[in-house]
């Protein structure tokens, strides 16, 4: 795949796509900077999305930054009212999350303006040198399955909340475009993340659109596994002739949205209140990679 203010992810979304700066969009774009103008509100908006909690109060973000808690709430009004963060009462403290659509926007907003945008990266560099990866076979499912159901564990990963049989898993991806990465555990291959390609229509003018997945074992993640895979996702769909790949990220998982930054996937929007997840509503972030022309 992927808040909370008046109008959480609006707030924050990217306004435009890459390939112009309108002057609303512009105006957006420069009313962010201006709040962020302030070394106080970006030592304390650092402070909020860094938090092991995730959230912090506003008293102890003053102790934090050593400055008044009046002088601190003055500053987190501010970061508010443009989307940066959310503030919550929880009994008599205000509680104070960062905006997750703004992990998004944000940087999205700084390449454009800077023009980064023009020059998309094809794909993540400085791969493990102890991870493999090779086309999925049947004999593989099993496993994948099981990484799979570590991801819904998460949910943070899918909206899925079931694991699918072993049979559905054969049919979903589109042929030749299903891989697994592998690590030698005390000697024997492992495979420890898988990535596929579904096809987002059966239409034929659709032939070379799909929807990707990635997805790394637990107790493995850091480790590279992600970005070995990618790194074989673009590659192949290039050479495959797939010109266009889409994926949608909760965007409180920042890892795989800079992950999939790296790999030339750009950010096209937040889409807020998207779907229901556990009987609350979630939001998610639509990346896209296109193939170079001919």
């Amino acid at each position: 795949m992927t808040v909370d203010i008046t109008e959480p992810a609006d707030a924050c979304a990217p306004a435009t796509p890459p390939v112009s700066l309108g002057e609303d969009t512009a105006a957006t774009y420069a009313e962010w900077f201006a709040t962020l103008s302030d070394a106080t509100r970006v030592r304390l908006l650092h402070a909020v999305s860094t938090a092991s909690s995730g959230h912090l109060r506003v008293g102890d973000l003053a102790t934090q930054l050593g400055i008044s808690q009046s002088t601190a709430s003055h500053h987190v009004r501010k970061l508010a009212e443009v989307g940066f963060v959310a503030v919550d009462k929880v009994g008599t403290s205000s509680v104070v999350s960062v905006n997750p659509a703004c992990c998004t926007g944000l940087p999205h907003a700084a390449d454009v303006v800077m023009g980064t945008l023009t020059a998309v990266p094809c794909c993540p560099e400085d791969l493990p040198v102890d991870v493999t990866s090779r086309a999925m076979t049947d004999d593989d499912l099993p496993a994948v399955r099981e990484i799979y159901a570590q991801g819904i564990a998460t949910r943070n990963a899918t909206f899925e909340t079931r694991v699918p049989t072993v049979s559905a898993l054969a049919k979903k991806w589109v042929p030749g475009h299903r891989w697994v990465a592998e690590l030698d555990i005390d000697g024997t291959s492992t495979v420890v993340g898988w990535t596929g390609v579904t096809p987002v229509s059966e239409r034929e003018c659709y032939a070379g659109v799909g929807e990707t997945s990635v997805y790394v074992a637990e107790g493995y993640r850091g480790r590279g596994v992600g970005k070995a895979l990618l790194f074989r996702q673009v590659n192949e769909a290039d050479a495959g002739g797939l010109w266009t790949l889409q994926t949608s990220i909760f965007p409180e998982n920042r890892a795989s949205i800079a992950l999939h930054h790296s790999a030339g996937y750009r950010t096209l929007a937040v889409r807020p209140r998207i779907a229901q997840l556990d009987g609350v509503w979630r939001d998610t972030v639509l990346l896209e990679r296109r193939r170079d022309t001919d």
